[in-house]
């Protein structure tokens, strides 16, 4: 007995020595593939010495560019005349044109990086807009050729098979067609998983290169980025897949769904703020159902941390971008949350994101593609999020034409959500006129009414039409602080805030709605319209003077009203005349007391003392509501009347005057 015990407890220690002995076995197997891919091995400058005038060369993307080929390459410009060299993404520290004719070589980007933006736009290099979805099958289909491949890959496996490591999206499809395949070998670019593989056999020439890999840092979100971060955190769904597009902004929103659950990840891309996620159970893919538990991206924009997680990493899979961009592979995901930034948006819903007027900025990547892919997804959204202004608070964003020379990256009929650090707007299937107020009140406060009157100008929204402003014409802010939700004895959850000047046709629905009988009772009469002319007094309002709640069901793009409260403060009182409604289907589910107990919170901050008002004496339902609210008094009507008055006090000592 004791002896078998010991040689079970022995197990272990045999089990740790012969992992010992192969790791040490692979290892050494690992340092003779040098040796055993000799032939192929060359320096820098034999490397770029392959590369004769008038060849089309590419250089492998972003922080998977290799360094030492590149740097070679612009030692030996001006050996290089007519060639040339084509990126997707370019960030690298070294400058291709110092003092070089704009023939010498030349530069072709299907993506604008800082490092080409400004010699593009002096006409010493050549821009190609096209999708990231599209750029493979240029190379795939021979409509463009490619002569030398520059590509960086990690050491082979046993078996003789590089990874392409941080960058697959189109350098794998390129490294399949290029006539020659030269490789920087670099041992810190891990190993990542997917279709991301190339085989040495494919590999023509290899330089060896035990070198950092570059890195890219984003910039810290700011004040103006944590605000759009929250807005936008309102729209994404637990269980959702989530995509973001290229800049600093998508990249900080991820730092706001914390509080999410289930989360999943398609995306061109993938940076630091994705571990944080993962490793606190926020970021898991088990909803996902397309690539189920898998993130998958084509690329990888970070720092050593971020090359470190995802070195052998199986739960990360690198795939080429004709795969992840494609909008119908997109589509499959349920839920697909596409999170796009814009440089500017008209008043009409048409986005710029790629250019400055004449001038190009970046470029269309993965943008198109995912919004169109999340549009066709069940339950999916695509958000373009954008600062109200310019950065230095000179310029709005939401403009009432593009500037003069501006690429339009969206149509009016691509754009679903738009969301600034002053809200969320919905814009597909509305309407020129309603998706001019949607942005309008999304715009900084200090450019909405000059929008407004350009708006009127061309015709686009009511002559009349008005926005919530005080009694000196200062355009009031949205006060989001009174936002809440209001769970039903049934679970359902329905959410309460201010009304503003979009749920204008909200709240004609909900008058439309009320029978003849509930018109009564509410208005004291029997009115049978509800005009723009009548009802945009209602929801433009101070917030002050007049403060009004609505209660909503359904998702932002789709709501319904289904309850109103509303108070009008009388000065000479200090207090205000209250009234509300509830949509007759949700009666007897509380709302109606929810939304008088949170008007009176609101009131108290306000300053009033109380609440009045009359009710009609059938309304039984409503009077059992307003003695929840304080010291009421209520005077019963006089003969041949049908209304009773009331009166609401929030102190004592107040209802005792």
């Amino acid at each position: 007995m004791d002896k078998d015990t010991n040689y079970y407890n022995s197990r272990p220690c045999i089990n740790q020595l012969l992992s010992i002995i192969l790791l040490k076995m692979e290892k050494i197997e690992l340092s003779d593939w040098r040796e055993k891919w000799k032939e192929k091995e060359i320096t820098a400058k034999e490397a770029i010495d392959k590369i004769i005038p008038g060849n089309r060369v590419f250089i492998d993307t972003a922080c998977s560019e290799p360094q030492a080929l590149t740097s070679e390459l612009i030692k030996q410009s001006d050996k290089l005349i007519d060639t040339e060299i084509l990126h997707f993404l370019t960030i690298g520290p070294e400058k291709y044109f110092k003092n070089k004719a704009e023939d010498l070589f030349r530069h072709n980007a299907f993506f604008i990086g800082k490092t080409l933006r400004e010699e593009i736009n002096k006409g010493q290099a050549d821009y190609t807009p096209i999708y990231a979805s599209e750029i493979p099958s240029l190379f795939l289909t021979g409509r463009k050729h490619i002569d030398v491949a520059l590509i960086q890959v990690s050491p082979p496996d046993p078996n003789g098979f590089c990874s392409l490591g941080i960058n697959v999206d189109i350098a794998k499809p390129i490294a399949q067609s290029s006539y020659i395949n030269i490789a920087e070998i670099n041992p810190q670019m891990p190993r990542t998983l997917g279709n991301s593989f190339i085989h040495m056999k494919e590999i023509d020439y290899f330089v060896y290169n035990d070198y950092p890999l570059l890195e890219f840092h984003f910039e810290a979100p700011d004040e103006i980025a944590e605000r759009i971060g929250n807005n936008l955190a309102n729209l994404v769904e637990n269980k959702s897949t989530i995509h973001i597009g290229f800049g600093d902004l998508p990249n900080a929103t991820l730092k706001f769904l914390e509080d999410k659950k289930d989360l999943g990840m398609h995306s061109h891309y993938i940076t630091d703020n994705i571990i944080p996620l993962i490793e606190e159970g926020i970021l898991t893919c088990r909803k996902k159902n397309y690539h189920p538990e898998k993130i998958i991206t084509s690329f990888a924009l970070g720092t050593r941390k971020l090359y470190n997680f995802v070195d052998n990493n199986p739960f990360i899979e690198f795939y080429p971008s004709d795969y992840i961009c494609n909008p119908r592979y997109i589509g499959m995901n349920k839920k697909m949350v596409s999170i796009n930034s814009a440089r500017q948006i008209d008043l009409t819903g048409q986005v710029n994101a790629g250019t400055e007027g004449y001038r190009f900025y970046s470029g269309f990547g993965e943008t198109i593609d995912f919004m169109r892919g999340s549009a066709f997804s069940k339950g999916g959204k695509p958000i373009i999020i954008i600062p109200s202004t310019s950065r230095d608070g000179e310029k709005s964003r939401i403009v009432p034409h593009l500037d003069e020379g501006a690429g339009v990256m969206l149509s009016r009929g691509d754009v679903y959500y738009v969301v600034t650090e002053w809200g969320v707007a919905y814009l597909h299937g509305k309407s020129i006129r309603e998706r001019i107020l949607e942005l309008i009140c999304i715009a900084h406060p200090k450019f909405r009414q000059s929008l407004l009157e350009e708006a009127k100008k061309l015709n686009y929204i009511y002559s009349d039409q008005m926005l919530s402003c005080d009694d000196k014409g200062r355009i009031c802010l949205y006060p989001g602080e009174y936002e809440t939700i209001y769970t039903t004895f049934n679970k359902e959850k329905i959410r309460i805030r201010p009304v503003k000047t979009t749920d204008e046709p909200l709240l004609r629905e909900l008058y439309y709605s009320l029978s003849e009988r509930d018109r009564y009772l509410r208005f004291f009469e029997l009115k049978k319209e509800f005009t723009h002319s009548k009802t945009q007094f209602e929801v433009n309002i101070d917030y002050n003077n007049v403060f009004s709640i609505g209660a909503f069901i359904g998702e932002i793009g789709k709501e319904e009203m289904i309850g109103n409260a509303t108070y009008y403060l009388n000065p000479k009182l200090n207090m205000g005349e209250y009234s509300f409604l509830v949509r007759e289907d949700y009666r007897g589910k509380g709302v109606g007391a929810f939304l008088y107990q949170h008007i009176i919170i609101i009131a108290k901050e306000k300053g009033l003392k109380g609440l009045y008002g009359s009710i009609h004496i059938q309304n039984k339902s409503a009077v059992r509501i307003i003695q929840t609210g304080g010291y009421t008094k209520i005077t019963p009507p006089e003969a041949g009347e049908k209304e009773l008055f009331y009166e609401v006090f929030f102190s004592k000592e107040d209802s005792l005057e």
